[in-house]
């Protein structure tokens, strides 16, 4: 059994992490006690898991865990990661990465240099049906991919109080695209690998208070693919997430993001494909979560098998990768045209 320190509470999914692994010690992973520099939020959250609340992050690092999961304020990412690596601790840190590459940079750093180990924790990663997803495209079970789109949403226009919550505030998240387009980017990066250049339009449609609410990234690969990426974050209800066209069959996926979950759905498979000379589509028979917490919570047991000697979900040079994907986007909206994702003036994008 790991013994797990979790650092932040900011970030709510580690309310869906945490619970399956108390309620699940057979994964392997185990909360202990909690910090936050936020004292009061801190004290809660550890209450309600039933763990300690120590004040003092030195603390917290000198007691005899085995590792931390990192789910605080973005822009508080870096200095703990280099914190905890510091102190030999394994390292699972939640999305997006960093707020820009100069702090992506120290993370990468302070694992190499203290020879920890790290992953990053990504949802997408964990879906049994993205899973599939990947097997179907990596293995070019319906041949070549011409073109693929991932659409993620969320209804934050919806939750009362966004506004004011830190995943607006420039000095903790940057903005809603920044903390939440990495999913799909990350997602497509695992898939892909990196492309060459992105296209990117960002929009603020609902509340100034919430910028960059709807955005659409196009990505160019070396041999000639297209990936679309379309989030919308006011987004009130939705069913199909991925699609992928293929030179002998095309990939759909439905109910993959928070609106597609909070809905009444119809009969029909989460995910299923078509190969060029079948009668039909074939039902790939993995059942789609029954709302977006149970998709939070799958993330539980492959983190607890990386603390357990598994393989990274996500390596801190994916993670980076992701980030500079994402930064592009920024670059390219800004500029008002297709820039490449090795454009140096990304590094400078604070």
């Amino acid at each position: 059994m790991k013994n797990v320190a979790i650092l932040g509470f900011a970030h709510g999914h580690i309310n869906a992490i945490a619970r399956q692994w108390l309620d699940h010690p057979e994964y392997g992973a185990q909360p202990v006690c909690g910090w936050d520099h936020d004292a009061e939020r801190g004290q809660k959250a550890c209450k309600d898991f039933g763990i300690e609340f120590v004040p003092e992050l030195n603390d917290i690092l000198a007691r005899d865990i085995d590792a931390v999961i990192i789910t605080s304020e973005t822009d508080l990412h870096a200095p703990l990661v280099e914190a905890a690596a510091a102190a030999h601790k394994d390292i699972i840190l939640y999305k997006p990465m960093a707020l820009n590459l100069s702090e992506a940079d120290r993370i990468v750093k302070a694992v190499k240099d203290n020879g920890v180990r790290l992953t990053m924790g990504w949802q997408m990663r964990t879906d049994p049906q993205n899973q599939k997803i990947r097997e179907l495209i990596t293995t070019g079970a319906l041949g070549k991919v011409c073109q693929y789109r991932r659409r993620h949403a969320l209804g934050t226009h919806l939750w009362g109080n966004f506004e004011n919550t830190w995943h607006n505030d420039p000095k903790h998240n940057r903005d809603i695209f920044a903390d939440d387009s990495a999913h799909p980017i990350n997602m497509m990066l695992w898939i892909f690998g990196m492309p060459e250049t992105v296209s990117c339009e960002m929009s603020t449609m609902v509340n100034p208070r919430v910028p960059n609410d709807n955005a659409v990234a196009l990505f160019k690969y070396a041999n000639g693919l297209i990936c679309e990426i379309s989030c919308c974050f006011t987004c009130c209800g939705s069913e199909i997430t991925t699609e992928v066209y293929c030179d002998n069959g095309s990939i759909q996926q439905y109910f993959g993001d928070n609106p597609a979950t909070r809905l009444p759905r119809p009969a029909m498979p989460g995910l299923k494909w078509y190969k060029e000379g079948d009668a039909d589509w074939t039902d790939s028979g993995i059942e789609s979560p029954k709302g977006h917490g149970e998709r939070l919570g799958w993330q539980a047991k492959p983190m607890a098998e990386f603390l357990n000697g598994a393989e990274p979900v996500c390596t801190a040079e994916e993670g980076r990768d992701t980030l500079r994907l994402v930064l592009a986007c920024y670059l390219s909206a800004r500029e008002g045209k297709r820039v490449s994702v090795w454009d140096p003036r990304i590094q400078d994008i604070q």
